[in-house]
Protein backbone atom coordinates (compact mmCIF):
# COMPACT_ATOMS: atom_id res chain seq x y z
CA UNK A 1 0.00 0.00 0.00
CA UNK A 2 1.55 3.51 -1.08
CA UNK A 3 1.52 5.98 1.29
CA UNK A 4 1.33 9.93 0.96
CA UNK A 5 3.30 12.14 1.25
CA UNK A 6 5.86 10.64 2.48
CA UNK A 7 9.10 13.08 4.03
CA UNK A 8 11.66 14.09 1.06
CA UNK A 9 15.05 12.15 -0.34
CA UNK A 10 17.59 12.76 2.06
CA UNK A 11 21.35 11.38 2.13
CA UNK A 12 24.07 12.17 4.89
CA UNK A 13 26.96 12.97 6.10
CA UNK A 14 30.34 11.08 4.17
CA UNK A 15 33.75 12.61 3.12
CA UNK A 16 34.68 14.08 0.41
CA UNK A 17 36.22 10.63 -1.07
CA UNK A 18 33.53 8.58 0.69
CA UNK A 19 30.81 10.94 -1.74
CA UNK A 20 32.36 10.44 -4.99
CA UNK A 21 32.43 7.02 -4.27
CA UNK A 22 28.88 7.04 -3.47
CA UNK A 23 28.30 8.83 -6.86
CA UNK A 24 30.32 6.14 -9.36
CA UNK A 25 28.80 3.34 -7.41
CA UNK A 26 24.81 2.63 -8.46
CA UNK A 27 23.96 -0.19 -5.66
CA UNK A 28 24.89 2.97 -3.25
CA UNK A 29 23.16 5.37 -4.72
CA UNK A 30 20.37 3.22 -4.87
CA UNK A 31 20.09 2.51 -1.26
CA UNK A 32 21.26 5.92 -0.28
CA UNK A 33 18.19 7.72 -1.85
CA UNK A 34 15.95 5.30 -1.34
CA UNK A 35 13.50 7.86 0.17
CA UNK A 36 13.01 8.76 -3.41
CA UNK A 37 10.33 6.36 -3.61
CA UNK A 38 9.22 6.95 -0.37
CA UNK A 39 8.18 10.22 -1.60
CA UNK A 40 5.06 8.75 -3.31
CA UNK A 41 3.69 9.98 -6.43
CA UNK A 42 -0.52 10.47 -5.94
CA UNK A 43 -0.72 9.19 -8.95
CA UNK A 44 0.47 5.52 -8.27
CA UNK A 45 -1.57 6.13 -5.11
CA UNK A 46 -5.35 6.63 -7.13
CA UNK A 47 -3.83 4.11 -9.83
CA UNK A 48 -2.68 1.24 -7.82
CA UNK A 49 -2.35 -1.71 -10.55
CA UNK A 50 1.06 -2.04 -11.29
CA UNK A 51 1.68 -2.95 -14.94
CA UNK A 52 4.73 -3.18 -17.09
CA UNK A 53 4.59 -2.12 -20.97
CA UNK A 54 6.94 -3.68 -23.40
CA UNK A 55 8.03 -2.46 -26.12
CA UNK A 56 7.12 0.91 -25.57
CA UNK A 57 3.07 0.59 -25.12
CA UNK A 58 0.78 -1.52 -22.92
CA UNK A 59 -2.37 -2.96 -24.27
CA UNK A 60 -5.43 -3.29 -22.04
CA UNK A 61 -8.94 -3.83 -22.00
CA UNK A 62 -11.73 -1.27 -20.29
CA UNK A 63 -15.09 -1.34 -19.58
CA UNK A 64 -15.22 -5.08 -18.67
CA UNK A 65 -18.63 -6.11 -17.51
CA UNK A 66 -18.53 -7.73 -14.52
CA UNK A 67 -20.95 -10.28 -15.15
CA UNK A 68 -21.28 -13.13 -17.82
CA UNK A 69 -23.22 -12.64 -20.68
CA UNK A 70 -26.00 -15.42 -19.19
CA UNK A 71 -28.64 -15.42 -16.46
CA UNK A 72 -27.97 -18.62 -14.24
CA UNK A 73 -30.46 -21.92 -14.36
CA UNK A 74 -32.00 -24.38 -12.57
CA UNK A 75 -29.90 -27.12 -11.84
CA UNK A 76 -31.98 -30.61 -11.49
CA UNK A 77 -30.21 -33.07 -9.25
CA UNK A 78 -27.32 -34.88 -11.12
CA UNK A 79 -27.68 -32.80 -14.01
CA UNK A 80 -25.14 -30.81 -16.03
CA UNK A 81 -24.31 -26.79 -15.41
CA UNK A 82 -25.52 -24.46 -18.76
CA UNK A 83 -22.25 -23.36 -19.94
CA UNK A 84 -21.83 -19.27 -20.87
CA UNK A 85 -19.29 -16.86 -21.81
CA UNK A 86 -18.02 -13.42 -20.57
CA UNK A 87 -17.39 -10.84 -22.58
CA UNK A 88 -13.99 -8.49 -22.59
CA UNK A 89 -13.60 -4.63 -22.33
CA UNK A 90 -13.23 -2.74 -25.23
CA UNK A 91 -9.49 -2.94 -26.38
CA UNK A 92 -7.27 0.32 -25.73
CA UNK A 93 -3.33 1.61 -26.20
CA UNK A 94 -1.16 3.64 -24.23
CA UNK A 95 1.88 4.72 -25.07
CA UNK A 96 5.07 4.92 -22.84
CA UNK A 97 7.09 8.47 -22.16
CA UNK A 98 10.30 9.27 -20.51
CA UNK A 99 10.36 11.60 -18.56
CA UNK A 100 13.34 13.08 -16.71
CA UNK A 101 16.08 15.59 -15.87
CA UNK A 102 19.97 15.89 -15.27
CA UNK A 103 21.26 18.40 -12.67
CA UNK A 104 24.93 19.19 -12.63
CA UNK A 105 26.64 18.80 -9.29
CA UNK A 106 30.36 20.29 -9.34
CA UNK A 107 33.40 19.00 -6.93
CA UNK A 108 34.04 22.43 -5.59
CA UNK A 109 30.45 22.17 -4.42
CA UNK A 110 31.08 18.45 -3.02
CA UNK A 111 34.22 19.86 -1.81
CA UNK A 112 33.28 22.79 -0.03
CA UNK A 113 29.36 21.97 1.61
CA UNK A 114 29.91 17.55 1.16
CA UNK A 115 26.83 16.14 1.04
CA UNK A 116 24.73 18.73 1.13
CA UNK A 117 24.20 19.69 -3.38
CA UNK A 118 24.26 16.14 -3.92
CA UNK A 119 20.62 15.86 -1.39
CA UNK A 120 19.33 19.07 -2.28
CA UNK A 121 19.61 18.08 -6.51
CA UNK A 122 18.30 14.90 -6.12
CA UNK A 123 15.31 16.03 -3.65
CA UNK A 124 14.36 19.07 -6.38
CA UNK A 125 14.77 15.70 -9.69
CA UNK A 126 11.84 13.88 -7.13
CA UNK A 127 10.27 16.86 -6.80
CA UNK A 128 9.55 17.75 -10.35
CA UNK A 129 8.98 14.80 -11.43
CA UNK A 130 6.29 13.66 -8.79
CA UNK A 131 4.77 17.15 -9.80
CA UNK A 132 5.03 16.70 -13.83
CA UNK A 133 4.25 13.02 -13.98
CA UNK A 134 1.31 13.51 -10.91
CA UNK A 135 -0.20 16.67 -13.24
CA UNK A 136 -0.01 14.30 -16.23
CA UNK A 137 -1.98 11.36 -14.61
CA UNK A 138 -4.38 13.38 -12.79
CA UNK A 139 -4.98 15.32 -16.42
CA UNK A 140 -5.64 11.85 -17.81
CA UNK A 141 -7.57 10.33 -14.51
CA UNK A 142 -9.83 13.82 -15.15
CA UNK A 143 -10.58 13.44 -18.57
CA UNK A 144 -11.64 9.81 -18.65
CA UNK A 145 -14.33 9.82 -15.67
CA UNK A 146 -17.31 11.17 -17.10
CA UNK A 147 -19.73 10.58 -14.31
CA UNK A 148 -20.48 13.91 -12.28
CA UNK A 149 -22.87 14.66 -9.06
CA UNK A 150 -23.76 18.40 -8.77
CA UNK A 151 -23.63 19.24 -5.08
CA UNK A 152 -26.03 22.04 -5.67
CA UNK A 153 -28.57 19.98 -7.69
CA UNK A 154 -31.81 18.58 -6.97
CA UNK A 155 -31.76 16.51 -3.69
CA UNK A 156 -28.30 17.56 -3.49
CA UNK A 157 -27.10 19.28 0.23
CA UNK A 158 -26.23 21.97 -1.91
CA UNK A 159 -22.44 23.90 -0.99
CA UNK A 160 -19.70 21.96 1.15
CA UNK A 161 -20.23 25.17 4.00
CA UNK A 162 -20.38 22.82 7.24
CA UNK A 163 -19.50 18.74 8.03
CA UNK A 164 -23.17 17.98 7.36
CA UNK A 165 -23.32 19.14 3.61
CA UNK A 166 -20.25 17.60 3.05
CA UNK A 167 -21.28 14.52 4.55
CA UNK A 168 -24.48 14.13 2.28
CA UNK A 169 -22.76 15.37 -0.82
CA UNK A 170 -20.07 13.09 -0.66
CA UNK A 171 -21.99 9.93 0.40
CA UNK A 172 -24.51 10.65 -1.98
CA UNK A 173 -21.66 11.18 -4.74
CA UNK A 174 -20.39 7.35 -3.68
CA UNK A 175 -23.99 5.99 -4.19
CA UNK A 176 -24.16 7.05 -7.69
CA UNK A 177 -20.76 5.38 -8.36
CA UNK A 178 -21.82 2.16 -6.50
CA UNK A 179 -25.89 2.21 -7.87
CA UNK A 180 -23.89 1.44 -11.24
CA UNK A 181 -23.56 -2.16 -9.51
CA UNK A 182 -20.57 -2.75 -11.29
CA UNK A 183 -18.61 -3.78 -8.28
CA UNK A 184 -16.90 -0.26 -7.75
CA UNK A 185 -17.01 1.08 -3.81
CA UNK A 186 -15.29 4.61 -4.14
CA UNK A 187 -12.79 4.77 -1.27
CA UNK A 188 -10.60 7.88 -1.85
CA UNK A 189 -11.11 11.89 -2.66
CA UNK A 190 -8.62 14.08 -3.77
CA UNK A 191 -9.05 18.13 -3.46
CA UNK A 192 -6.85 20.93 -3.90
CA UNK A 193 -4.91 21.87 -0.83
CA UNK A 194 -7.25 24.99 -0.31
CA UNK A 195 -10.04 22.55 -0.72
CA UNK A 196 -8.58 20.36 1.36
CA UNK A 197 -8.38 22.91 4.30
CA UNK A 198 -11.34 23.73 4.36
CA UNK A 199 -13.18 20.55 3.94
CA UNK A 200 -11.27 18.92 6.67
CA UNK A 201 -11.39 22.13 9.13
CA UNK A 202 -15.57 22.11 8.28
CA UNK A 203 -15.56 18.08 9.15
CA UNK A 204 -13.31 18.75 12.20
CA UNK A 205 -15.93 21.67 13.28
CA UNK A 206 -18.65 19.09 12.99
CA UNK A 207 -17.09 16.60 15.17
CA UNK A 208 -16.58 13.90 12.41
CA UNK A 209 -12.81 13.20 12.67
CA UNK A 210 -10.91 11.57 15.88
CA UNK A 211 -10.32 13.91 18.78
CA UNK A 212 -6.63 12.97 19.19
CA UNK A 213 -5.40 9.96 17.73
CA UNK A 214 -5.95 9.86 13.95
CA UNK A 215 -6.71 13.74 13.80
CA UNK A 216 -4.96 15.13 10.70
CA UNK A 217 -5.43 18.56 12.86
CA UNK A 218 -2.99 17.00 15.38
CA UNK A 219 -0.88 14.45 13.35
CA UNK A 220 -0.65 15.72 9.79
CA UNK A 221 -1.28 12.13 8.50
CA UNK A 222 -3.93 11.90 5.75
CA UNK A 223 -8.04 11.20 7.23
CA UNK A 224 -9.72 8.76 7.19
CA UNK A 225 -13.48 9.44 7.17
CA UNK A 226 -17.02 8.51 5.78
CA UNK A 227 -14.56 5.03 4.58
CA UNK A 228 -13.02 7.29 2.43
CA UNK A 229 -9.33 8.83 2.48
CA UNK A 230 -9.18 12.65 2.27
CA UNK A 231 -5.83 13.72 -0.06
CA UNK A 232 -5.09 16.72 -1.32
CA UNK A 233 -3.03 18.01 -4.32
CA UNK A 234 -2.31 21.34 -5.97
CA UNK A 235 -1.39 18.92 -9.15
CA UNK A 236 -4.80 17.86 -10.23
CA UNK A 237 -5.95 20.26 -13.32
CA UNK A 238 -9.37 19.84 -11.92
CA UNK A 239 -10.90 22.20 -9.88
CA UNK A 240 -13.64 19.85 -8.79
CA UNK A 241 -13.05 16.74 -5.86
CA UNK A 242 -12.14 13.58 -7.57
CA UNK A 243 -13.89 10.49 -5.74
CA UNK A 244 -12.54 7.04 -7.02
CA UNK A 245 -12.49 3.91 -6.59
CA UNK A 246 -8.36 3.28 -6.38
CA UNK A 247 -8.44 -0.33 -5.78
CA UNK A 248 -10.42 -1.07 -9.83
CA UNK A 249 -9.79 2.48 -11.30
CA UNK A 250 -6.29 1.38 -13.16
CA UNK A 251 -2.81 1.72 -13.12
CA UNK A 252 0.41 2.94 -13.96
CA UNK A 253 2.40 0.55 -16.87
CA UNK A 254 6.33 1.35 -16.19
CA UNK A 255 8.77 -0.02 -18.59
CA UNK A 256 12.30 -1.08 -17.16
CA UNK A 257 14.28 0.39 -20.74
CA UNK A 258 17.75 -0.84 -18.80
CA UNK A 259 20.80 1.04 -19.60
CA UNK A 260 24.10 0.70 -18.08
CA UNK A 261 24.45 2.53 -14.51
CA UNK A 262 20.77 3.06 -13.78
CA UNK A 263 19.33 1.77 -10.92
CA UNK A 264 15.55 1.62 -9.05
CA UNK A 265 14.95 3.76 -5.83
CA UNK A 266 12.29 1.56 -4.56
CA UNK A 267 10.02 -0.92 -5.15
CA UNK A 268 7.09 -0.38 -7.31
CA UNK A 269 7.76 3.14 -8.05
CA UNK A 270 9.46 3.03 -11.29
CA UNK A 271 11.70 5.97 -10.56
CA UNK A 272 15.62 5.74 -11.82
CA UNK A 273 18.73 7.35 -11.19
CA UNK A 274 22.19 7.52 -12.08
CA UNK A 275 24.68 9.98 -11.62
CA UNK A 276 26.94 10.40 -14.71
CA UNK A 277 30.55 11.39 -14.28
CA UNK A 278 31.30 14.56 -16.01
CA UNK A 279 35.30 14.95 -16.29
CA UNK A 280 34.93 17.99 -18.91
CA UNK A 281 33.79 20.21 -16.30
CA UNK A 282 34.65 18.18 -13.10
CA UNK A 283 31.13 17.37 -11.62
CA UNK A 284 28.25 14.95 -12.05
CA UNK A 285 25.19 14.96 -13.89
CA UNK A 286 22.32 13.63 -11.53
CA UNK A 287 20.21 11.89 -13.16
CA UNK A 288 16.25 10.76 -12.29
CA UNK A 289 13.72 9.21 -15.23
CA UNK A 290 10.25 7.67 -14.77
CA UNK A 291 9.01 5.62 -17.88
CA UNK A 292 5.37 5.12 -17.63
CA UNK A 293 2.03 5.88 -18.39
CA UNK A 294 -0.77 6.12 -16.53
CA UNK A 295 -3.90 3.58 -17.36
CA UNK A 296 -7.73 3.90 -16.46
CA UNK A 297 -9.22 0.53 -17.00
CA UNK A 298 -12.84 1.56 -15.03
CA UNK A 299 -13.69 5.23 -15.83
CA UNK A 300 -16.94 4.39 -13.94
CA UNK A 301 -14.89 3.62 -10.99
CA UNK A 302 -14.81 7.55 -10.42
CA UNK A 303 -16.66 10.11 -10.37
CA UNK A 304 -16.09 14.61 -10.45
CA UNK A 305 -18.16 16.30 -7.73
CA UNK A 306 -19.21 19.76 -9.08
CA UNK A 307 -20.47 23.21 -7.42
CA UNK A 308 -19.32 22.41 -3.92
CA UNK A 309 -17.91 25.98 -3.25
CA UNK A 310 -15.15 25.16 -1.69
Amino acid sequence: MYTYPAPPATVSGGTTVEIHHLLKTPSLIARRVRTLAAQRYIADVLLRGRFTAVGGAILYETGEPITTDDSPEAVAPGGSYPKTTASGGELAAAKTTKWGQDIPVFDEAIARLGINPVERAFTKLVNQSVKFVDSAALGVIASKITQTFNATGAGAPGAWTDGDAIVEGALLAKAKVTALDEGYDPNTIVLKDEQWAKAVARLNAAGLLPREAGNPLITGIWPQALGLTWLSSNHTPSGNPLLVDADQLGGMADEEIGGPGYTRAGDGVGVETKAIRDDDHDGYNLRARRVTVPVVLEPNAGIIITNTGL
